[in-house]
């Protein structure tokens, strides 16, 4: 994941720095990463 993308957040392996990335909407990512730490609480 990388910052100072405005609207999108790229996402690469970090095994291959310099391979292609994928780029999500920052709101799709964010909903993505609460939805992690959302079941990271349930039992």
């Amino acid at each position: 994941m990388a910052d100072g993308f405005r609207g999108v957040v790229p996402v690469r392996d970090s095994k291959v720095p310099h391979g292609p990335a994928l780029c999500f909407e920052a709101a799709s990512w964010a909903e993505f990463i609460g939805e992690l730490k959302a079941a990271h609480h349930r039992p």
